[in-house]
């Protein structure tokens, strides 16, 4: 079965450091990000984030629980890689860009091998899976960050 991987991209009208407060927010993904039932601190680095968490997924299908680490480059990229739990593998990260005048790009990739329960998963439901977990996210990034 084949991985759940893309790359999808966002303007926001708002300064770079405005969009990594909400990126670097791990704890408060699930108040934005529409597939996430919960996110729970696991442990947090030196600068007070969240640096493993564990996270439900809303995948339609099923519900899918693992834990992430979490690393940082502020104010430009932060990732995540899956520890354990369900699905093989699952690594993303955001990238921000400053556009100038208050505006920041924002890029969000994400890699997703799923494993045992990729049987589940025929073609069509691949791609409402990659709309889902892939192609929102940068659009429900700029509600967020943007107040809309």
């Amino acid at each position: 079965m084949a991985n759940i991987t893309g790359s999808a991209t966002t303007e926001i009208d708002a300064p770079l450091d405005a969009v990594w407060a909400s990126v670097q927010d791990v704890e408060g993904w699930a108040q934005w990000q529409s597939t996430l039932g919960e996110v729970s601190l696991e442990a947090q680095d030196g600068e007070g984030r969240v640096s493993e968490c564990k996270i439900a997924i809303d995948a339609k299908l099923m519900k899918i629980t693992m834990y992430l680490e979490c690393a940082y480059v502020p104010p430009a990229r932060m990732s995540f890689e899956r520890t354990s739990g369900d699905l093989s593998k699952l690594e993303g990260s955001w990238t921000l860009d400053d556009l100038g005048d208050g505006r920041t790009r924002a890029t969000y990739d994400l890699d997703v091998d799923p494993g045992g329960i990729g049987f589940l998963l025929n073609e069509e439901r691949m791609e409402k899976l990659r709309a889902l977990l892939v192609d929102a996210r940068p659009a429900e990034l700029k509600a967020r960050v943007e107040g809309g």
